[in-house]
């Protein structure tokens, strides 16, 4: 037993210096975390003491994982993507002007940009204009030059945000559209990557999609989020069965899915179906595009719930969670102690269960475990899906409110590692019930 003991701490040691263990769910990066399969052989005996070694343990490097992870993503889809100066990956060659003017696009074209899309959220009063970058400059010294010539705009990079899935995200077969079967009243919204409707979790579900031109591209994390959020089965259920969930998918995958304009494109649908609360479980640098669009959603009463990321204690905001009003989420274990991998700050609002705990899988097995703020963050959106199921700015705060009655915290005040307590310890599905 204490040989057995040795080996399953060593061998979290090496999941957690090769990125490929469960404590790496949501790091914005590609493959650092699928759901861990149940009943494999020998799985019980080694994973369940390496789970107690790292409720523990502060996981190491997680940072250096995170850019490790990121030359290798550039390096793979070099010819769609590069680094802005910081070393973040970002759309190569693509610039984000937000509800830029006439003079400013006639600036622009003056310069050699030429416009690749446009989109309007009325509903928001926003407007975004992706531009090519002329082939004479590099990207970064392109967006400061259009800043520099309209210091009055809103000029970025189109950035690329992950989950813990990755990009892109190898799924199963599409399934059928779920939408059109009965559901409960009220909405959730998930922007993330493509949920397998064709799971047995989903077959009373209600699910409108978005995303894709209409193809449908199944992936781990959206499958698994997605179940949290609305799922039910004989031995599952996620925090709002019943509930109609709006699921975006912004990868398709496609190497430059997750960027930021996805994300603002994806809102933008949210707000137009006026869906209250909406879960995004993904990470990346600050953008302006994306600051934009949140906070014209927060103004207009819709509740954003957002997964603080798994970068570690130590390190700096992530977002859409740091934004201001957004339901920043941290996970616990089982016992109710922050995971040491989850984020920490004035952007924790809430935590939940984020490890020990099970939700749905592609393929079989068709249930596998999860760990890290990506599956904590869904438990919160689901709750508050209840009491908002459109927005409204005065029912947000009541139902941030009512939520934060019903947390659960050691001292009277709010702590940068749970924020206003644990919530939705009772949603954890138990690894042992697929036993």
């Amino acid at each position: 037993m204490n040989r057995l003991r040795f080996l399953a701490r060593h061998l979290a040691c090496l999941l957690l210096l090769c990125g490929a263990g469960a404590a790496q769910a949501q790091l914005r990066l590609p493959g650092l975390n699928l759901p861990q399969p149940l009943g494999a052989p020998g799985l019980d005996g080694l994973v369940r003491p390496a789970e107690r070694f790292l409720e523990r343990t502060v996981p190491g490097d997680l940072r250096g994982l995170r850019l490790d992870a990121i030359k290798t993503l550039l390096l793979r889809h070099g010819a769609v993507l590069e680094a802005d100066p910081r070393g973040a990956p970002v759309v190569r060659r693509e610039i984000l002007a937000n509800s830029p003017s006439e003079a400013a696009l006639r600036m622009a074209a003056g310069l050699g940009f030429q416009v690749v899309r446009e989109e309007r959220f009325e509903e928001l009063g926003e407007s975004l204009v992706v531009l090519r970058v002329p082939d004479d400059l590099a990207t970064s010294e392109a967006l400061a030059r259009l800043r520099a010539l309209d210091p009055g705009g809103s000029y970025d990079f189109n950035h690329i945000y992950t989950g813990s899935a990755g990009l892109p995200v190898a799924g199963g077969a599409p399934g059928q559209d779920a939408s059109g079967k009965p559901g409960g009243s009220g909405a959730v919204g998930l922007v993330d990557s493509g949920v397998d409707v064709a799971h047995p979790v989903f077959e009373d579900a209600a699910i409108e999609s978005f995303g894709c031109d209409g193809t449908r591209h199944p992936a781990p994390h959206g499958t698994a989020v997605a179940a949290l959020l609305v799922g039910r089965s004989e031995r599952f259920s996620g925090a709002a069965p019943g509930t109609r969930l709006f699921a975006a998918d912004i990868y398709c995958d496609s190497p430059a899915g997750g960027s930021a304009d996805k994300i603002a494109g994806a809102l933008g649908w949210m707000a137009r179906s006026r869906v209250g609360v909406v879960n995004i479980s993904l990470v990346g640098p600050p953008n302006a595009t994306l600051e934009r669009v949140v906070a014209a959603m927060v103004a207009r009463g819709h509740l954003l719930v957002a997964a603080v990321g798994n970068d570690g204690p130590a390190a700096p905001p992530l977002y859409p969670a740091s934004y201001p009003g957004v339901v920043g989420v941290s996970g616990v274990d089982r016992q109710g102690r922050p995971l040491p991998e989850a984020g920490r700050g004035s952007q924790v609002m809430f935590a939940a269960p984020g490890s020990q705990m099970v939700s749905a899988a592609i393929g079989s097995p068709p249930y596998r475990q999860v760990r890290g703020t990506s599956f904590a963050a869904p438990l919160v959106a689901g709750l508050l899906a209840k009491s908002l199921p459109q927005p409204d700015r005065a029912g947000a705060a009541r139902a941030l409110a009512a939520l934060a009655s019903q947390a659960v915290r050691e001292r009277d005040t709010v702590s940068n590692a749970t924020g206003h307590g644990v919530v939705g310890t009772a949603l954890r599905v138990d690894p042992g019930r697929f036993r």
